[in-house]
């Protein structure tokens, strides 16, 4: 018999945007900058889930926690006055397929297209999308509006 520990690991991935922005971590918030030397991006783990009471069809549902931090943080979205919002919470991303039913707050749907173009929809906010603004050095953050905000990413191995 197998338990989670054996079967279950975190995958390192570099993720960028379209526009070649890296993830960087400033004061527990997650920024997109340009990809240069002189930048350290983070390094996201995903860890697939396996749970019956998550919608089907939607993709690949995944936990999204940021490597080699301490404490360890993971990626989140939460309602803050009724409107979606994307937190990093501390949290050991090891820790959450641990619990009996998928944490849904922390449950991001992978889609890739052809073209390895990633999109991560929330499972707690159907219909909104990690996203990244076209200008330097702002904040990761969720939307609705996929026409407006960029919502697309690419995952190196």
């Amino acid at each position: 018999q197998f338990s989670l520990e054996s079967i279950i690991h975190p995958s390192p991935r570099k993720i960028r945007d379209v526009h070649q922005h890296v993830f960087v971590l400033q004061e527990r918030t997650l920024i997109a900058v340009p990809e240069d030397e002189n930048v350290t991006p983070i390094i996201l783990e995903t860890v697939s889930i396996l749970d019956e009471s998550l919608e089907k069809g939607k993709g690949n549902a995944l936990y999204l926690g940021i490597g080699e931090q301490n404490p360890h943080l993971c990626l989140c979205c939460v309602a803050d006055e009724g409107q979606p919002t994307l937190k990093l919470e501390e949290k050991d991303i090891m820790d959450l397929p641990r619990t009996e039913n998928a944490v849904k707050s922390y449950v991001f749907y992978h889609n890739q297209s052809s073209n390895n173009i990633s999109t991560f929809e929330s499972a707690a906010f159907p219909g909104w999308f990690i996203c990244s603004s076209e200008e330097q050095r702002k904040p990761i953050n969720i939307t609705n509006d996929v026409g407006k905000n960029n919502i697309s990413f690419f995952l190196d191995f």
